[in-house]
Order: structure tokens, then sequence, then C-alpha cells
């Protein structure tokens, strides 16, 4: 195994017999090889950076076996017919395991990776590609704001933003990325108020497809999914909606000729799926998936890339579980004086955490527990929507209200909910005078907000409030879905109290 961030495998630092600490370099891992001379490599493990890797070892491989001509080794430069040192000689069926680097490629390119989708009539949101300001600007016209930009070839969502306006995207452009001619911007339609979907699924040599499991994000789409919070099995998604997803996944699969793990993104907006991205690799979601149905997808995988079938290893239907898993991000904001609790497209949490019950107010209560999140259980709950969101919470406003909860809001938001008959408080903005919301949650009035903004100035109003609700400890929702999530969880949790049982037990049954 090769690592460069010996944390990430300082608990389990005997999971494979040789362990190297070095950086995922087309160099270093030339070096390794070398030294190691090895049946065959795996790339699919590490995430977006052993990918970008995957040709640059494909090219050396094969001009080993051709064994003619000047090679690169290890950085050092080799001409044919000199005397180098001698090197262990290559296994002569040394080969990258599982997905072709081509195959890998055509899912990272994104003109390939389109050119797939029309012709397995496969919808994705409006895109385009940028190289520039000028080009940026036309794309983003044409298919109208809000817009998802990012550079290509990029991990963890990293300098990947939302953009509103002409404005923003000049900006973005200028300041936020380097654009260069061999890295271009993706520009995508955002699909506001969009269900995300993530699939996990294996695939062998004979094309057989198995999803491991389809999970629905609490959150909505345009938030990374290492931060969203999702559910194993879905909650809310229509069958026809399901059936389009597993159909897609098994195509894509096959039509990328992938060996081993894949996970989709998809997001279902009206009744309508939009495949978001492909990724030929293992995913984060990887271990939680494997967990909630009890199959070991990273073991299968190797073995798959071996050479082994899906058949062969009993592993050939999709496994619905009768119980509920919730993934949830462990997030950092409270570590960090000043920082703001939205999330956004690119990655934020520095873990996750799993709850697990039958019902999904449980699985879904115990998921916030572990991430140290403490719902209350009464109290006041403030509540500032913007204008898209006000008809949206009100049914979360009602559920609150039932359970007892008083509710208080600033002026447009009380106006919203008061005209459905729920009784509010009214409470005063930060620059609209004293006492002031912040100061109802200084002085320990409020124990719960759900705030939701959208839009640069949005998101700039409300910064102050959060990062306050942050400084106090008080628990802050900042979508619609996950208000909805948060209070069936607290009305789980004031019915009966959690039950704790083995994971085995639930998986057992």
């Amino acid at each position: 195994m090769v690592n460069s961030n010996p944390e990430t495998v300082s608990t389990d630092y005997d999971t494979s017999d040789r362990l190297y600490f070095e950086p995922l370099t087309k160099e270093d891992v030339l070096n390794i090889i070398e030294a190691e001379n090895p049946l065959g490599i795996i790339v699919q493990f590490g995430g977006q950076t052993p990918l970008k890797l995957a040709v640059p070892l494909q090219e050396y491989l094969q001009s080993q076996e051709a064994g003619g001509g000047s090679q690169e080794l290890g950085g050092r430069r080799q001409e044919a017919g000199a005397l180098p040192p001698a090197p262990p000689p290559h296994h002569p069926t040394t080969s990258i395991w599982g997905t072709s680097p081509d195959s890998i490629d055509t899912a990272e390119d994104r003109e390939r990776f389109e050119a797939i989708l029309r012709e397995l009539d496969i919808l994705q949101p409006p895109n385009g590609i940028a190289r520039s300001y000028q080009e940026a600007l036309k794309v983003a016209q044409t298919i109208d704001y809000p817009v998802v930009v990012r550079p290509s070839y990029v991990l963890g969502g990293r300098a990947m933003e939302i953009v509103y306006s002409d404005a923003d995207l000049e900006r973005y452009m200028t300041y936020a990325v380097q654009v260069e001619p061999d890295h271009p911007i993706l520009i995508d339609k955002f699909l506001e108020n969009a269900i995300e979907v993530d699939v996990d699924a294996i695939a062998d040599h004979t094309g057989q497809v198995v999803i491991g499991g389809i999970m629905e994000h609490i959150e909505q789409a345009g938030i990374h999914s290492g931060d969203s919070a999702c559910s194993l099995p879905t909650i809310t998604l229509p069958a026809d909606a399901l059936a389009t997803i597993r159909d897609w996944t098994v195509k894509l699969a096959q039509r990328l000729h992938v060996i081993g793990l894949m996970n989709i993104q998809f997001a279902v907006k009206g009744g309508e799926v939009y495949i978001l991205e492909a990724n030929p690799r293992a995913s984060r979601t990887v271990p939680f998936v494997s967990k909630a149905i009890g199959h070991p997808l990273a073991k299968l995988a190797v073995r798959v890339m071996s050479g082994k079938t899906l058949a062969e290893l009993g592993f050939t239907e999709e496994v619905i579980p009768n119980h509920i898993a919730v993934k949830e991000a462990v997030l950092p904001f409270e570590k960090f004086s000043g920082t703001d609790a939205i999330l956004g497209p690119e990655m934020r949490s520095t873990g996750e955490v799993m709850g697990i019950d039958v019902d999904f107010g449980k699985a879904f209560a115990k998921a916030e527990l572990g991430a140290n999140q403490k719902l209350p259980l009464e109290g006041t709950v403030f509540i500032s929507m913007n204008d898209r969101d006000k008809a949206a919470v009100i049914p979360v406003a009602k559920d609150l209200a039932d359970m007892g909860f008083k509710l208080i809001a600033t002026s447009g938001t009380r106006t919203a909910l008061m005209a459905e008959g729920l009784a509010v408080d009214l409470i005063l903005k930060v620059h609209e005078g004293r006492p002031n919301v912040e100061d109802a949650i200084k002085n320990n009035d409020i124990q719960l907000i759900i705030n939701t903004p959208s839009g640069g100035t949005a998101l700039e109003d409300d910064r102050s409030i959060r990062r306050t609700a942050l400084s106090y400890k008080v628990p802050i929702i900042t979508t619609i879905a996950g208000a909805r999530a948060t209070a069936s969880a607290i009305r789980s949790l004031q019915q009966h109290p959690l039950e704790v049982k083995s994971i085995q037990e639930y998986v057992g049954s």
C-alpha cells in the first residue's frame, strides 16, 4: 500500500504486508514498482489522485513490455543500449487491475463522457466547458443561473462554487482558479431543491453489475456528498425514479467496462432523473454501504479485479435492508472561530458517523448524536427563511409546534407562518435593534435554528447569526430536507427512548 498521509492508516498499520509513506507521484510510484515487482496494480481505492496516475503507469508498463527505446524509471532516464543499474525484471504479467486506464479517462474527460451519455440516452443537467471568462459567461448565460463551476479533475469539490451572477462568475474565473488550456472549467446548471442520490455498484469482467446501495441524500443537491447526510435504503424517492437509476447504473458500468467499484451521483427533480457524475473507483460511501448491507464491497471488488466473477463470489443481487442506516458528516465548524456553518459544493467534513435503526427518525437521531449534534426535545426554535423556502418550511414548523416547541421568527418568515395559523413571536434582525436574535442565542433563549439562505446576498446577511450559534453550541439546520429529518428525529426521541443493538443483529435479521 502506498499512502502519503500516515494519519489515515495509523490505526490500521497491519492492513497491508508493506506500507510506503510516499507521495503519490509518477516518480515515486515507479520507484516502488521497481522495488516490489508487483503482479498487479490497483488504483481504484485512493480517490482522484491515483486515477490521474493510471494512464502514465499504463504507458510505462507498455514501454516495459515493448522493451525498447528510452524509458523513464523513477526519475532516471535510460537510453536504449546503455547499461542501467540492474533492477529486478518486471513480472511479465504486471498490469493495472480492474477498470482500464482508458475507461477511467473516459469517465473523467467531460467531452468523452458526454458522448457516452448521449449514446445511452442518459440525461444530465445543461452544461458547458470554458477556458476563459468570456467562454464561461457565454455558457452561464445560455444555461441560466445559478450554475455550479469547478475545475476538471478535482478532489473533494475543491475550488467548486455555486455562482448566481455575472459578477460572481468573473470573480471566480479571475481569483478562485488558475485557468489552463489543459484543465478547463466545467459549468453545470445548478438544480435547486433537487434530491441527490449516491449509488455504489460493483461489476466484473463478464459485464455483470450489482448495485451495492442506493443512498438518498438528506441535504439538497449542490452540497458536497461528503458533507451530506444520507439514508440507505431511500426514504422519499418514487419507484419510477429508482427504476431509472438502477437501469442507468447498469448501462453506464457496462458501457465503461468497469471492473470493480463505481460510484455514480444522480439528482432527482420534479420526477426527472439526471446524472451528475460517475467515478470508476471506490467512493467514501463504500464502508458505510458495506456495514449497512452486511457485505464487504472493497474485498469483493479486489477479488473481482483479480479475475473472479460476482457469481463465483455469491454476490449477484442488490441487498435492500429491512433497517434504516443513516450516514452523517462530522463537521469541524465549532473548532474554528469565525467559520460559517453553511454547506456548499466544496467538502468541509472531517469524518463520518452512522446511525442504524428500524425507524428513520431514530436512525437519524443516532447519527446526529454520533456527530455530536444534540437535538433539543423542548424549548424555542428560531426560523429564518429565504422567500423560496418559506412555503416549504410550514409543515416543519407545524410539526415542531405540535411537539410543544415555541416558534420565533424575523418579520418576513413570521408573516408567512402566521398566515398558516401558527403562533409565532417576532424577533429582531441584528441591524434592527436590541434585543435581537444574537442576543437571544447568547442568553440561551433559542434551542434550535432553522436558517436556509440562498444566493450571494442572503449568505452574507445571516453569517453572523450562524457564527454566534456555533460559538454557543446551538444546533443549526441550513436546508429544508435537514429540517424535516430533524423534526422526525425529535419526534422519535420524544416518543421512545433509543435502543442499542449490535450491527450484526440488524444485518443478520
